[in-house]
């Protein structure tokens, strides 16, 4: 009888098999989901500060108007632009794109966001801007584990932060044309919470995700569009923090 297997040990052991598998899996999808977003945001810094510190790139791009003001050419204004229609192309053509036209597109929309980003270099000090990055980097970091450890369901969160960001553009589409100090520092204020909640939200997110696309082709390509969302979100956050930190020039 000593030699006997006890059938308890026999019923565990598949499962704890199975769900250590399941969680190296996870680890690596939501680790290539981090690296993908990591070189996105390295990307967009680069080429913001080479456009920022080389004047003949710089003047393609942004032109000093009579206030003595920068404002873009017509080369920022479709580099600006450029950006949300690739963000299109990948969400709606999610299906016909391949993994490696998909990858292609998210650094070519990481590109362009430099480009539109090096405008801060002439609004707010180097100091300050560093500053704010470590700052956001370090909430981000905090935010992200916690929508991945935590066992509270964010969902119901998630739908209101995403109305919140509606609000959030008209709000600031309405400051736009009264110019309101008061008006955009709320929007900062609550830019910075809606973002800061979307992180943990989006984490927590793409994590019930891998269930759904383990083992299928999809899960290359949903790694790329999860990186893109981490991606927004943390730029937004560093924007709206600087606006209410940064240090203007």
């Amino acid at each position: 009888m000593a030699n006997q297997v006890d059938p308890r040990l026999a019923t565990v052991r598949p499962n704890a098999g199975v769900e250590a598998s399941y969680d190296e899996g996870l680890r690596s999808y939501m680790l290539s989901i981090y690296n993908y977003m990591a070189s996105g945001v390295l990307l967009t810094g680069v080429v913001a500060l080479l456009v920022s510190s080389t004047p003949s790139l710089l003047a393609l791009f942004f032109a000093e108007n009579a206030t003595g003001r920068f404002g873009p050419t017509l080369l920022g204004w479709v580099a600006m632009l450029s950006p949300l229609a690739l963000v299109l192309v990948m969400n709606f053509g999610i299906n016909r794109l391949s993994e490696g036209a998909l990858k292609a597109c998210f650094w070519g929309f990481a590109g362009l966001m430099g480009v539109s980003m090096s405008s801060i270099f002439l609004l707010y000090t180097g100091g300050s801007i560093a500053q704010t990055f470590f700052v956001t980097a370090a909430a981000y970091g905090g935010l992200s584990l916690y929508g991945y450890t935590t066992k509270r369901d964010l969902s119901a969160m998630g739908k209101f932060l995403i109305m919140g960001v509606i609000g959030l553009l008209v709000a600031m589409l309405a400051n736009f044309f009264f110019q309101s100090g008061p008006l955009q520092l709320g929007i900062n204020i609550i830019g910075v919470l809606i973002f800061a909640g979307l992180t943990a939200y989006d984490t927590q997110r793409l994590k019930s995700l891998y269930y759904q696309v383990e083992g299928t082709e999809f899960m290359g390509k949903s790694a790329v569009l999860g990186a893109l969302t981490l991606y927004l979100n943390f730029i937004n956050m560093f924007q709206f923090l600087l606006s209410i930190m940064g240090t203007r020039r």
